[in-house]
């Protein structure tokens, strides 16, 4: 245990004081942070902009209709009068007003638009015409439009969801699916780490001479553990900053799903890193050329590729069968159950279960791993592939 220790301090500190990892580490904390202020600054500027509508003449006895209306179908109306029909088509040629209703006979009116009006805008011009129409015919038949509206205010409708739509749906996709990016990344980017650090010791024949002193397997669990701690630190690192920025921003208001999402894909990535890290070394040792390496990582990056494109295809159907089913089989848990996480559909029971399934895929990945590995370590010149790697295991 000693040896791996100090191996895994030894892989920690190499790569963690690396000039090129802390300026990339910078440079994405501050894209992280630069990119959900701008986000949060253009949600933040996403409201509805008022409607400028011209009224000529005796149209100007619409105004009130006219806000009311438009309030009341969340299409803010902004009434300006003007004294003419020649003045309206100046206004909406320059842009200075949206649309012009010019009287057209008695209760019908004519809109002036520059090029097209949106038809939310014409319902409620539509509407609201209607509206102060039927209200000059109560008033010459003797009603009061206002008494009649309180005699019939009590009317309406009461609707009752038995499935009410949760409204933190999007925030929870949202993070979900930021959670399976950072996986994804992290798990493909630090795998390849490992994959690179074993080749390159074995091209120098640096490996040759730490074997002399210690074991094959406290070589690669050490390489193994001080690497995936480094990504660990990242992966932290960035989570940490995106989820106090997006909170302080007010992009996210469910700061404890938040956090819970951020814990389970930490966790989650320890156990699909040691999955993925041994077979990922067992790789590396059967060649002994950075360029033979694509090659023989191939199906394990390939392997990586599928489970995020699952984890897409269920980011928006977490309770589904799909994503029910493939969360019970590692190492595709690794992806899916932060998802289900995040959208609160799974239990505790699932959560379990599934991470001693996963427990004991890591341990039988570990086993095969370490046994090509340590046959293919030393083995230099020819490219060993995976059929021969595990028939000799």
């Amino acid at each position: 245990m000693n040896v791996i220790v100090l191996v895994a301090r030894r892989e920690f500190t190499a790569r963690l004081r690396t000039r090129a990892f802390l300026i990339s580490n910078i440079v994405i904390v501050a894209a992280v942070v630069v990119g959900l202020v701008l986000a949060s600054a253009l949600s933040g500027s996403s409201t509805t902009a008022a409607t400028n509508v011209g009224l000529v003449g005796p149209a100007s006895s619409l105004s009130a209709t006219l806000t009311h209306t438009g309030e009341a179908a969340g299409v803010p109306i902004d009434p300006i009068d003007l004294p003419d029909e020649a003045r309206a088509k100046a206004d909406v040629q320059s842009g200075s007003v949206d649309a012009a209703l010019v009287p057209d006979g008695h209760e019908h009116y004519r809109v002036l638009t520059k090029t097209s009006l949106d038809e939310k805008v014409a319902g409620v011009l539509g509407a609201a015409v209607k509206q102060q129409a039927l209200a000059n015919v109560l008033v010459a038949q003797g009603v009061d439009p206002a008494q009649l509206a309180v005699a019939t205010s009590a009317a309406g409708i009461t609707v009752t969801s038995l499935t009410p739509p949760d409204p933190q749906k999007g925030q929870r996709i949202g993070l979900a699916y930021t959670a399976v990016v950072l996986l994804y990344a992290t798990l493909l980017m630090f795998g390849m780490y490992v994959a690179m650090g074993v080749v390159e010791e074995k091209a120098n024949r640096v490996v040759e001479l730490l074997l002399s002193t210690i074991r094959p397997l406290e070589l690669l669990w050490g390489k193994v553990i001080g690497i995936g701690l480094v990504g660990l630190a990242q992966l932290a690192l960035i989570g940490a900053v995106a989820v106090i920025t997006a909170t302080a921003t007010g992009l996210i208001t469910i700061g404890g799903t938040a956090v819970a999402v951020f814990g389970s894909a930490l966790g989650w990535y320890v156990l699909g890193f040691v999955f993925f890290a041994v077979l990922y070394a067992a790789a590396a040792s059967m060649v002994s050329r950075q360029e033979d390496l694509n090659s023989t990582t191939m199906p394990l990056t390939l392997l990586v590729i599928a489970m995020f494109a699952v984890a897409q295809a269920c980011v928006q159907h977490p309770d589904g069968d799909l994503s029910n089913t493939l969360s019970w089989i590692p190492p595709f848990s690794t992806v899916l159950m932060p998802i289900r996480i995040a959208a609160g559909v799974t239990g505790t029971a699932q959560i379990v279960g599934t991470i001693a399934l996963m427990l004991v895929a890591c341990l039988a990945m570990s086993l095969l791993a370490a046994r090509i590995y340590r046959r293919s370590i030393l083995q230099t010149g020819t490219k060993v592939s995976w059929r021969d790697a595990l028939a000799r295991s």
